[in-house]
């Protein structure tokens, strides 16, 4: 049986992603924070939630930073909402603050005034969105284009690398939505909130092979 490892850093509804990797047979799913174990794991998932700058203190703490980089070269890796943040090389957030510089790219704050349309748009961007999907990626299978997803998020991705950009959302502004590249993915979305679609994602990473 394979195992998923939920790495625990203290942010992130772990308990929902983790029950949300068994629905739909992901096998053994271990919400950990031991760095062996999450070497151990075929797949491994970086989820979070919260503010950016007491999850990179956590993340670096806990030597997480270097550990995510090493994990996620070999296998299939996932990271969901501020778990993508993290991965970014700065975000605009806490008065800025660096990242594990997984992928290339800031993360940007939308703005206390943002209008499209004549209409003033609330932030945080909270609910559910259509996601432009510009490639084929096996994460995406039987996922059809402009599928809808649940965000919440007042921080959003401007990816460095345009040709990682996987996913694209739109509110008030283009983001990307998804980035991708070897065996890692990363969401701006949370899968596990996202009924039939979230599952179907998650339900490919389980299925995944790594290569893209």
């Amino acid at each position: 049986m394979q195992t998923v490892a939920v790495i625990d850093y203290g942010m992130g509804n772990l308990h929902s992603v983790a029950k949300a990797l068994e629905h739909v047979g992901a096998g053994k799913v271990l919400v950990t924070s031991d760095a062996a174990v999450i070497r151990e794991a075929d797949r491994v998932v970086f989820p979070g939630v919260g503010a950016i700058r007491d999850c990179m203190a956590e993340i670096r703490r806990l030597g997480f930073d270097s550990l995510v980089k090493e994990v996620s070269k070999d296998r299939p890796f996932l990271g969901i909402c501020v778990g993508m943040q993290a991965l970014m090389e700065r975000s605009e957030e806490n008065d800025g603050v660096d990242c594990i510089g997984l992928f290339p790219g800031q993360v940007r704050f939308f703005g206390k005034d943002l209008h499209e349309a004549g209409e003033h748009l609330k932030v945080p961007h909270m609910g559910w969105n259509e996601i432009e999907l510009p490639v084929d990626h096996p994460l995406w299978h039987d996922i059809p284009n402009r599928a809808r997803f649940y965000f919440v998020h007042s921080y959003y991705i401007e990816a460095g690398k345009p040709s990682q950009v996987v996913g694209r959302g739109h509110y008030g502004k283009d983001f990307a939505a998804a980035l991708a590249e070897g065996s890692r993915f990363a969401v701006q979305f949370h899968p596990e909130k996202s009924h039939t679609h979230g599952l179907q994602l998650l339900q490919n990473f389980v299925a995944w092979d790594g290569r893209w």
